[in-house]
């Protein structure tokens, strides 16, 4: 797959990280110039701090109505956005089927697993989770797309990404299954459709403006989960504490709506290669935000296996292991 081939498939559904392709063929990537690696930062931040903000929006609206609320909002601002730039308009029965296809796999599970999840485990813990997005990523491409392998090093990585994962559950909650443990399964199965949903995009969003793209995904989330989130958790409020409303707008039009725009943006600067190191970069930020501001507390096999998780990306790309090895 040629370069610019590349970074229409992974702008197209939001994210490399879901894709094996978003780290090979990335040895001879670009440098990253100050001005990227400002907005690498940015939207590392604006990443980051979303998993404060939906945990504390759940303080007041259950888990479905707040992503209903994501989508919904992002959706308008999206549209908004593409109407402006005068883009052209996606057409066709069989375009608006993958858009709900992706929107399924990429917004609805995981926003939904994620949101409900939250509600038991720390957001710095959900975020190491939201990590492992990555190693499934090369891994279920590599089960379901023909031109993509798992060599022996990027099945070391996946190894160690595993482990990390196990080590960050933490061996209790594996003996003693409760809510807890239930809900880090919640959080691991919504990477695994972010997963999913890199393969969906390689077969079926291609050829099309990504913020389009983004536009038609969310579209379709919304029309799934306005409806789904008003039968299960009631009609959808609008007179909400102030904290609320800031919170969602902030979720869902800074870091869905906005951050989709702002990806975009770091690609062409940086690259998707170097785009990943926004995976390894949003913990962090979400762990020192969750103590903060929540006053959440992790427990030390969380970092342990947040740890594992960046080495056996470290392991996938390769570029720091090759660069080590022309350096010796």
């Amino acid at each position: 797959m040629k370069r610019a081939k590349l970074d229409e498939v992974c702008a197209s559904f939001g994210s490399c990280a879901n894709t094996e392709r978003g780290y090979y063929e990335q040895m001879n990537e670009r440098t990253i110039s100050l001005h990227a690696w400002g907005l690498l930062g940015l939207l590392a931040l604006i990443w980051g701090a979303s998993f404060l903000s939906i945990r504390i929006a759940l303080d007041e609206v259950p888990p479905l109505t707040s992503v209903a609320h994501r989508v919904g909002w992002a959706t308008a601002a999206l549209w908004i956005y593409v109407l402006l730039k005068g883009l052209p308009l996606p057409r066709g029965r069989a375009v608006w089927i993958s858009f709900a296809g992706m929107g399924f796999l990429n917004n609805v599970i995981p926003f939904s697993l994620m949101a409900w999840g939250q509600l038991y485990i720390p957001s710095g813990l959900t975020s190491i989770f939201n990590a492992s997005t990555a190693i499934f990523g090369v891994l279920v491409a590599a089960l379901l797309l023909n031109d993509e392998r798992l060599s022996g090093r990027k099945a070391i990585g996946v190894a160690v990404g595993f482990a990390g994962v196990v080590t960050a559950i933490g061996t209790q909650s594996l003996r003693d299954f409760d809510v807890t443990s239930l809900a880090q399964l919640a959080v691991l199965a919504g990477t695994l459709s972010y997963a999913f949903a890199g393969v969906w995009a390689r077969k079926r969003l291609t050829g099309l403006a990504p913020q389009v793209a983004a536009a038609g995904m969310l579209t379709a989330s919304a029309l799934i989960m306005l409806p789904l989130a008003w039968m299960i958790d009631g009609p959808i409020r609008l007179n909400l504490q102030p904290r609320t409303v800031l919170a969602i707008a902030y979720y869902a039009l800074g870091a869905t709506a906005l951050a989709y725009l702002l990806y975009y943006r770091v690609l062409g600067l940086a690259g998707s290669g170097n785009l990943m190191l926004v995976t390894l970069m949003i913990a962090p930020i979400a762990i020192v935000l969750g103590a903060l501001v929540l006053e959440e507390t992790l427990a030390p096999n969380a970092y342990k296996g947040f740890a594992l998780l960046a080495i056996g990306l470290v392991i996938i790309d390769g570029r720091l292991i090759d660069r080590l090895r022309r350096a010796r």
